[in-house]
């Protein structure tokens, strides 16, 4: 019991890192971006390609994964997603989608239809004891470094110069731009990060995931989820609806095999039924 609701655990945190961007870029940007799950596939070619091509070490690729997807998504922010930042909810989705179908075509294309494979490292391979539970080292090793982004994303936007002009970019652009600030820049490098964080979670969920041309179609789903049952206001909400559905999806998956997808679907109507504005929705923003 205790494995499983390690397993989940992990499995919500790696949920919560790919999906947080989608959090961010729709919560306070008021931009909805379903090619997010794109940016994760990419992240998880790159260091497949890296690894397992030019033998780069896997700790290596990471930073790697998320440096590259940090620049496609300014790139993209200042060439694309702008322009569409005052179009209607009903075009982002159109053209977010767009792209996803478009990524999806490119990979086949270059990377061919199969599951893509990675060899991670001894250290990480295998399972240990802790405490007398047996707990995989990988998602052990997801687990530490997904808290560690977790606070380190709470304290900046609550505790930083950067938070503070993004949530005066958000709440009036036209009052912060009277103050100096320059909400250009501001939501790019919000969009930057947001993408190169999806390149993180999708470089690290490669072994736990499974990584193929169809995976931003296939985990399109559980990101909304995420951001939809925890609310786009707070970094709060998605991390414990990560972590709530991820246990859910593993539990599920493991107890009753042949409902075990449907576990997942039936936590979100219960919390939309009971919070249906997100675990911690409050008024705000744009």
């Amino acid at each position: 019991m205790l494995t499983i609701l390690f397993d989940g655990i992990a499995y919500g945190m790696l949920l919560f890192i790919i999906a947080v961007g989608l959090a961010i870029t729709l919560g306070l940007m008021n931009f909805i971006n379903l090619a997010h799950g794109a940016f994760a596939m990419a992240g998880g070619y790159i260091t497949v390609v890296l690894m397992n091509r030019y033998g780069v070490s896997f700790y290596l690729c990471l930073p790697i994964a998320f440096l590259a997807m940090a620049v496609v998504g300014v790139v993209l922010e200042r060439t694309l997603y702008r322009r569409l930042y005052s179009a209607s909810h009903l075009d982002q989705v159109l053209f977010s989608v767009g792209l996803v179908f478009m990524s999806v075509a490119a990979v086949q294309y270059f990377m061919g239809g199969q599951q893509q494979l990675i060899h991670l490292p001894p250290e990480l391979s295998g399972r240990t004891e802790i405490f007398g539970i047996g707990v995989g080292r990988y998602r052990l090793f997801i687990t530490i470094v997904c808290a560690v982004l977790v606070v380190a994303l709470q304290l900046a936007l609550t505790k930083t110069r950067f938070g503070s002009q993004l949530r005066a970019a958000v709440d009036d652009g036209r009052v912060a731009r009277g103050l100096g600030i320059n909400v250009s820049t501001v939501f790019a490098l919000t969009f930057a990060a947001g993408s190169g964080l999806a390149g993180l979670g999708g470089a690290m969920g490669a072994e736990i995931l499974g990584l193929d041309p169809n995976f931003p179609l296939k985990f399109m789903v559980y990101f909304l989820i995420v951001v939809t049952v925890g609310g786009t206001s707070t970094i709060t909400g998605p991390f414990l609806a990560a972590l709530l559905l991820g246990i859910a999806d593993v539990a599920g998956k493991y107890y009753v095999p042949e409902i075990g997808a449907f576990v997942i679907y039936a936590v979100m109507v219960i919390m939309l039924v009971l919070r249906p504005h997100g675990l911690f929705a409050r008024e705000g923003g744009r």
